[in-house]
């Protein structure tokens, strides 16, 4: 791709600053005949733990006004399947490639960190803090800024790839948990995961999903993470990955604007494939127009910002 496009974002070089979201992209291989691999600086591999876990019950997915909520609940193969199956898949992707760990302790983490830590395969690191839909999983790490900084920390000692940590947006105040990130030896930050939400069947009065409680994405949470990329790159100037309603190259200009240096696209993919290569041609079209010396220049650029 064009140079215009290209990002530095938490010490990982990405060709375009289209990342393809954790869950959204599967193990990867799942992309590889849908989506213009070119237009991809990097795919977040589908979260793993050190061991295999089963998910939620279905229903999983549900329609939202302007969004999907899922309970996928983080189903996954496990670290050992994951290193002996699903990584030697994507030895020819061309773009980079970003592992999503989870677990249920600070062990579990450090322990999947420190054995992805040799696995070639794997450019970047991102702990998921902050899934919504998996029963307290995650939520004492996410809310807590000293338990947070504690597990960064661990996991920072378990490896030399560059680490992202994807936080929560329904915390009471966000900076204090970046923060905490950061000071733990975050290299990135996600900002941010899904919005905790429900469906429910009228007719049947039950409802939708089977786990009831889900997460919401797609552009109906947008503004609202679009806000917090904005107070955290205004408190911190971290490097920011953008996660929520990533639909088109104005979305991701407006996070950019916030203070992002990459962006994640996720729900799009599910009635849109193209979107990643849409994404970056407005990037690109957008950046030569306006003869900016490229989209790093546009990071938190915000005219008016009194905030």
């Amino acid at each position: 791709m064009s140079a215009p496009t290209s990002v530095t974002a938490g010490r990982l070089e990405l060709a375009t600053p289209v990342v393809l979201a954790s869950g959204c992209a599967g193990y990867g291989d799942e992309w590889l005949e849908l989506v213009d691999l070119d237009a991809l600086g990097a795919v977040v591999l589908k979260g793993v733990s050190r061991e295999p876990w089963p998910g939620n019950a279905p229903p999983r997915l549900a329609e939202a006004p302007a969004g999907v909520i899922n309970a996928v609940g983080l189903e996954n193969v496990g670290l050992d399947v994951y290193v002996r199956e699903k990584l030697p898949a994507l030895d020819d992707l061309p773009c980079k490639v970003v592992a999503n760990v989870v677990g249920k302790a600070a062990g579990e983490y450090r322990d999947v960190v420190a054995a992805l830590d040799g696995e070639g395969r794997v450019d970047a690191l991102e702990l998921n803090v902050s899934c919504p839909n998996v029963k307290a999983r995650g939520a004492a790490f996410c809310a807590r800024a000293k338990g947070l900084r504690a597990l960064v920390e661990d996991c920072r000692d378990e490896t030399t790839k560059p680490l992202w940590v994807k936080l929560a947006p329904m915390v009471t105040d966000i900076i204090p948990v970046a923060k905490a990130a950061l000071d733990g030896g975050a290299d990135a930050l996600t900002i941010a995961n899904t919005v905790p939400a429900m469906a429910i069947d009228a007719s049947a009065r039950r409802p939708v999903l089977g786990n009831v409680y889900g997460g919401l994405s797609g552009p109906a949470i947008r503004p609202i993470n679009l806000r917090l990329v904005h107070l955290v790159y205004k408190a911190t100037g971290a490097d920011i990955i953008a996660s929520g309603g990533v639909d088109g190259w104005e979305a991701a200009v407006a996070y950019v604007l916030a203070g992002a240096r990459a962006v994640q696209v996720g729900t799009a993919l599910f009635d849109n494939p193209a979107a990643p290569a849409e994404i970056v041609a407005g990037l690109d079209e957008y950046i030569r127009r306006e003869m900016f010396d490229g989209l790093s220049f546009l990071v938190g650029k915000l005219r008016g910002d009194r905030a």
